[in-house]
């Protein structure tokens, strides 16, 4: 295996950063976007290819995958000894560079994640504002929800059965729509991997297609575990709930996996 300074002296060649190393917020970059990645594929599996034993997750799926994507640029704004300027990459792509390109895919694939949980959640803004308007007390909290929830809907508070149907349409576009920006979001990832000379284990075209299969393993895995903890979660807060009111749990309430 010819590695590092021993490639180097081999082939008799310096580049400039050829002796600067990589920290764990380079490894953690291309693990968050396969969090990223592999969770909205979850999700799309059952808006796109229709698989109807992940109903229940699917929507959890897609707000975990939108929920890290702020957090997948974290470790190389960190890695940077000026932050600051890493926004730059979003206010100015171009196509002259492999890391420019992360912010037309960043930017795109946040729009998509977002248009796609808004028409996914659109029927509980709707309901929820609608609710909260007649039973307003006139309480703060009550008054600053109800103005929150009105402006998510985004002045589109038609839930019938047509529009609903529109929303699921539109839902299903974007998913398929998703799913190759998502595995270009990590994909590209692996191509610059895969073109870094201080590797020699990393120096293949093969990089891109590895990140995006573990991406997929990992991203499902992790949300499937989160989704677990948390269904439990919900079901110990709902039997406390219960047994203060002096009520007992329905038999789909204690099956915290399926609980909704």
């Amino acid at each position: 295996m010819v590695h590092g300074e021993a490639w180097t002296l081999k082939e008799f060649f310096v580049y400039p950063n050829e002796y600067i190393y990589w920290t764990i917020q380079i490894v953690m970059y291309p693990f968050m976007t396969g969090l990223v990645a592999g969770a909205f594929v979850l999700s799309s599996l059952y808006h796109v290819f229709g698989v109807k034993q992940l109903k229940d997750i699917a929507r959890f799926s897609l707000v975990f995958s939108f929920a890290l994507l702020p957090v997948a640029m974290m470790p190389l704004m960190l890695h940077l000894q000026q932050p600051q300027r890493g926004f730059s990459v979003m206010l100015t792509p171009h196509f002259t560079s492999a890391i420019a390109a992360f912010g037309i895919v960043f930017s795109t694939y946040g729009m998509i994640v977002a248009s796609e949980l808004w028409f996914v959640y659109r029927r509980h803004f709707v309901t929820t504002a609608t609710q909260l308007a007649i039973t307003d007390n006139g309480s703060i909290g009550d008054r600053i929800r109800r103005l929150l929830f009105s402006a998510l809907t985004l002045g589109a508070r038609d839930i019938s059965e047509e529009a609903l149907a529109r929303d699921e349409k539109a839902v299903k576009v974007l998913a398929a729509v998703g799913i190759p920006v998502a595995c270009f979001l990590h994909g590209y990832a692996g191509f610059i991997f895969g073109s870094v000379k201080a590797n020699a284990l990393w120096m293949t075209p093969l990089m891109p297609v590895i990140f995006i299969c573990s991406a997929v393993v990992s991203g499902i895995a992790l949300c499937i575990l989160t989704y677990i903890a948390t269904m439990e979660i919900r079901k110990l807060i709902v039997a406390w709930q219960k047994k203060h009111e002096l009520a007992l749990l329905t038999h789909e309430e204690l099956k915290s996996a399926r609980y909704t």
